[in-house]
């Protein structure tokens, strides 16, 4: 793949790709990992003189304007970031953003409106996804794909833009690729893996990818309810997806059979009544129960003081670490200790660490915890997931074409 440095981009308008979809509370940002994470980028090309058109998609309006999922806020917070103004297309290829483009000078920067604002972008159709395209390459002369989070979707503006102009890598994907390939092509060992999140059927393809890669596999979340249920134990109204039992004492089997160390919470937080993640507000009847003994009218939210002694123990000889998804309802106190104490043992192993994008991200930096720290934080939890399976990227491919 061709990198920035390899493109003539003074005086040109450079489409930079990014992923700025960034979690937003009563419109404001409440964690702008992914800005920053693209700024290095955006810089470098105003530094070479290039007029910078940013695009980006924001949560998942239906194909058409949703003053929800608007982008301005973003705009306000990348000029913050980059130190410089940042114009505004209220639209995606029409005439705001036409006149946007047109004013720019060298050095200068934009960013254009929620690009699933129109429904080419996303849309199933070769004709009417590329017909979006046309217009997108329509505002540029050169085409940067920065958006890691995003490259694992076959949509107009990171599939179909990169053939319609000539293209290169950002610094930001480029950095993404070389620590995936520290995951899958060159792992230091022993590997540890943590894995959580809600649905276990999310993570089953990355399961089944690593079994045959990672020495050890330790899981927590709502995912692993389904891996106590699969034991034969109560789950209580835990997260379940009893459809996915046999699947999950499969991978069991083969985790034994390929002598990867299977590793289950021991004891969970539990509470009848979910927290509410706004208020903070104090939750009365939770208690730390053994994973075999949850109450039938409680749900795990976290996994317990044991549980997070032993993921420590698991995590502090490891040579390479990879934490995709929360262990726990990290949003509020009382179900965040899980989250802090992996996070915690990775900053305290000497391995070399990644944390997956999405929630783990966010919980790193809601939690307080120094990003810099970690060995790479990830903006795409989707992506790497799709990566780590084996599965071709759209984008990546595209990029490479």
């Amino acid at each position: 793949m061709k990198t920035i440095e390899d493109l003539d981009v003074a005086g040109k308008r450079v489409f930079v790709r990014a992923d700025l979809n960034v979690p937003l509370s009563d419109g404001r940002i409440t964690d702008d990992g992914r800005i920053r994470a693209v700024a290095p980028t955006i810089a470098k090309l105003l530094e070479c003189g290039a007029r910078v058109v940013v695009a980006s998609h924001l949560g998942r309006p239906k194909g058409e304007p949703d003053p929800q999922f608007s982008l301005a806020p973003v705009a306000v917070r990348l000029g913050e970031v980059l130190g410089t103004s940042v114009s505004f297309a209220t639209d995606t290829v029409g005439e705001s953003a036409k006149a946007t483009v047109a004013a720019l000078a060298d050095g200068e920067v934009t960013l254009l409106e929620n690009l699933r604002f129109n429904a080419g972008e996303t849309s199933k159709d070769d004709a009417e996804r590329g017909a979006f395209a046309d217009r997108l390459a329509g505002l540029a002369d050169v085409y940067v794909g920065d958006g890691f989070g995003a490259v694992h979707r076959k949509h107009a503006s990171v599939y179909d833009l990169p053939a319609r102009l000539p293209h290169a890598v950002g610094d930001l994907i480029a950095t993404e690729v070389g620590v995936l390939k520290r995951l899958t092509d060159e792992v230091a060992r022993p590997y540890v893996v943590v894995l959580g999140g809600a649905k276990v059927s999310d993570k089953l393809g990355v399961i089944d990818s690593l079994l045959g890669k990672a020495d050890k596999i330790l899981v927590g979340g709502g995912m692993a309810y389904t891996f106590l249920a699969a034991l034969g134990h109560e789950v209580g109204i835990s997260l379940l997806q009893k459809d996915q039992i046999p699947t999950v004492l499969e991978y069991l089997e083969r985790a034994k059979a390929d002598n990867v160390e299977f590793v289950l919470p021991v004891d969970v937080a539990v509470s009848a009544h979910f927290p509410d993640t706004k208020t903070h507000a104090p939750v009365a009847d939770f208690e730390i129960v053994d994973a075999d003994k949850i109450p039938a009218t409680k749900e795990g939210l976290d996994i317990g003081p044991k549980t997070r002694e032993l993921f420590a123990s698991k995590l502090a000889d490891a040579a390479t670490v990879f934490w995709n998804g929360p262990v726990g309802v990290f949003e509020h106190p009382t179900f965040a200790e899980g989250c802090k104490a992996v996070a915690q043992a990775l900053l305290d192993s000497d391995a070399f660490t990644v944390v997956g994008g999405g929630d783990s991200a966010a919980a790193v930096r809601i939690l307080g915890f120094d990003e810099t720290k970690f060995g790479h934080i990830s903006t795409g939890g989707g992506a790497s997931l799709e990566y780590l399976e084996g599965k071709t990227l759209p984008g990546l491919a595209a990029l490479e074409g």
